[in-house]
């Protein structure tokens, strides 16, 4: 009976230490689950702290970023404005066109050809958005590329028949005091008759300053054919 006693004993001791290295087990599955789960708590919140931390330090760059550009653009903006090219519709941009009208006095600067007057409120003539006519002159308003043109015919009898004619549209500036000539045009007379006319147009692309005064000058002032406003005219237009 003793040995009996005994056995059950050691099988009861056994068991009970199998059961205390199940918990023990169990426990250590449990520890090991609880470590695993706070670095993932640490590593997310680690990143968060990364990226929030990237984020404002980006930010005053792109503050800064948007500084310059916001200074380069006013630059631009005012460059622009000096030159009279920014944000004008094809309305809002600087034009004229002046007619012939019969011419009183001879006008003449120096020793260069008389100048001639012009029509700039009636019939077809105009000016609009401040390029304005002055003592017989186009007076630019903003700095720019401009398309000047000019037409003048001439006409006249057997008796008051010249070789040639001449037409210059001339440019004078504040700073510089000789008037300079920007386009010329000589036709030679050939035509048979008791009258003739030759008409001479001129037109190009020009590059003016603010302030500029543009002006006609002839030949002979009084060759020139008054008679209508679509055979003499004078005018430009801002591009």
């Amino acid at each position: 009976m003793e040995g009996v006693t005994q056995i059950n004993l050691e099988e009861t001791a056994l068991g009970t230490n199998q059961v205390s290295r199940t918990h023990l087990k169990e426990d250590l599955r449990r520890i090991r689950c609880a470590v695993v789960l706070c670095l993932l708590s640490v590593l997310v919140l680690a990143l968060l702290t990364a990226y929030l931390l990237a984020g404002n330090l980006r930010a005053p760059s792109s503050c800064a970023g948007q500084v310059t550009e916001e200074r380069t653009s006013r630059f631009l903006k005012q460059r622009a404005v000096a030159s009279g090219t920014y944000m004008l519709s094809s309305a809002e941009k600087p034009r004229a066109h002046l007619t012939v009208k019969r011419q009183d006095l001879i006008n003449t600067v120096g020793n260069h050809l008389p100048i001639l007057q012009w029509e700039d409120k009636r019939g077809l003539a105009f000016t609009k958005n401040n390029l304005s006519y002055s003592s017989s002159a186009l007076v630019i308003p903003v700095s720019g590329d401009y398309y000047v043109y000019a037409q003048v015919t001439f006409r006249g009898t057997t008796e008051s028949k010249t070789n040639s004619v001449t037409e210059i549209i001339t440019k004078v500036t504040d700073s510089y005091p000789e008037p300079t000539q920007l386009l010329t045009g000589i036709k030679t007379l050939n035509e048979k008759g008791n009258n003739w006319f030759q008409p001479i147009y001129l037109g190009a692309v020009v590059s003016l300053e603010v302030g500029d005064k543009l002006m006609v000058n002839v030949s002979d002032i009084r060759l020139v054919d008054y008679t209508t406003e679509h055979k003499t005219f004078f005018g430009a237009f801002l591009l």
